[in-house]
């Protein structure tokens, strides 16, 4: 911009149009670099950009000149200005456009990031520190308190009339140019959805680590996740899942619902058939866990698989060891139970990672199935959260009542599964309740 013929200390004064330069530097084609080599799959793209923010205290210096030579108070507003990140934009778009071959779109899944900086000019910022203190507190993850929010924040604050006095309205050209310090490319999460059933006794649920060594060789995610993010390019994951089972708990039936959130895929478009390729390729490389119904589904899907936990009931079947000899009519009087009211109390074995508290929890109903004197299969159909190992044996009284207490004998768990005996409502919909 021009006031009185003369160029702004704007714009062209930092050279952030570089995109009209030579090739060769024009940062354009720096993106175009960047964006080849990362090997992203991609229609479109978003292309964002973050320009120094001492350039913010250079348009600050020229909107109040413009204001000076407009003479007439309210004449001309901040709005009637356009951004520079936004003409920047306006000269960029069609060149990328053109050397990519795809459009530039707002609502594209795929990023392109420039970070522009201009040591030379660095110290622009500082006074504002001075004047605006509550504006520039250290943090920890940040390398300079002079950030783009915090500039933003103090140019808001301070009165004109400091401001002319603590920086230069015309102030000196500078003589370098902006530089485009990092280049990003990212794409946002694919989220794949499906159902496992783990047939071993000896996998956890998530790796296992304590003290920083790992007790398992693998987990049920890592053998789902691992062959998930080759196919989509990805180098990491979020897990989750609807409940979880103990390393040693079996989980049969139709299968736990589960979700995995595949961060910046290079790959994102499969089709049904190649992941139910995956699906089998899963399956046939081991004897662990199998998995059923994978999909591709929305973020949206993801976040009603947890919603209603507490509402959720579970169902599960033990294999009760008994100190006492019984007979089949020791054991007929569980049946009979219903809405059985607990009290417990955290658990011993998990009071290391979760908070002391006591847990009111409800056993629907329990069936029998007697094995010999001192065996008995216990089917039961529980409040979601209920800590089933802890019930069978007591944990040293921490749960009341348990079957202990109710057979008047000591008892103990041999064996446990997870029953999920909820039919799936259709393809597409993996989240109705585990029961």
């Amino acid at each position: 911009s021009l006031v009185n013929g003369k160029n702004s200390c704007g714009f062209h004064s930092l050279h952030i149009n570089q995109c009209c330069c030579e090739r060769k530097t024009c940062v354009c084609f720096q993106v175009c670099g960047k964006v080849d080599s990362a090997d992203y799959q991609y229609s479109s793209l978003v292309f964002s950009v973050s320009l120094p923010p001492q350039l913010l205290v250079r348009e600050h210096a020229t909107w109040l000149l413009v204001k000076q030579e407009a003479g007439q108070p309210g004449s001309l507003t901040k709005d009637d200005v356009l951004q520079l990140k936004e003409v920047y934009k306006w000269l960029t778009h069609p060149l990328l456009s053109e050397e990519l071959g795809v459009p530039v779109d707002g609502k594209s899944l795929f990023e392109v990031s420039v970070i522009f900086a201009h040591p030379e000019t660095d110290g622009d910022c500082h006074f504002l520190a001075s004047v605006c203190r509550d504006c520039f507190r250290p943090t920890k993850n940040k390398q300079s308190v002079f950030t783009r929010m915090a500039v933003v924040k103090a140019l808001e604050k301070i009165k004109d009339d400091d401001f002319r006095q603590q920086f230069c309205l015309w102030p000196e050209a500078p003589k370098t140019a902006c530089i485009a310090e990092e280049i990003q490319c990212s794409h946002t999460p694919v989220y794949v959805a499906g159902r496992y059933n783990k047939f071993s006794r000896n996998l956890p649920q998530t790796p296992w680590v304590i003290d920083g060594e790992r007790k398992m060789e693998s987990s049920v995610e890592e053998l789902i996740a691992e062959p998930l993010t080759a196919m989509f390019k990805s180098d990491s994951f979020n897990f989750s899942s609807s409940g979880r089972e103990d390393v040693d708990v079996r989980t049969l039936g139709y299968g736990r619902p589960f979700a995995i959130e595949v961060l910046n895929p290079h790959r994102w478009s499969c089709t049904q058939e190649e992941i139910t390729e995956l699906q089998q390729q899963i399956n046939k490389s081991t004897d662990k866990i199998r998995v059923r119904d994978l999909q591709i589904v929305t973020r949206e899907a993801v976040g009603h698989m947890k919603e209603g936990e507490e509402e959720k009931t579970k169902c599960y079947s033990a294999l009760i060891w008994t100190q006492r000899a019984i007979e089949r009519s020791d054991i007929n009087f569980l049946q009979d139970m219903m809405e059985l009211k607990l009290d417990q109390k955290t658990p011993l074995r998990v009071l290391h990672r979760r908070p002391l508290a006591v847990r009111f929890r409800v056993i629907h109903s329990m069936k029998v199935d007697y094995i010999d004197q001192h065996h008995f299969r216990l089917y039961l159909k529980t409040q979601a959260g209920t800590y089933i190992k802890e019930f069978v044996h007591g944990d040293f009284g921490r749960t009341k009542p348990n079957l202990g207490i109710l057979m008047k004998t000591t008892v103990d768990i041999l064996e446990l599964d997870v029953e999920v005996r909820d039919v799936p409502r259709q393809a597409g919909n993996l989240l109705p309740d585990l029961c």
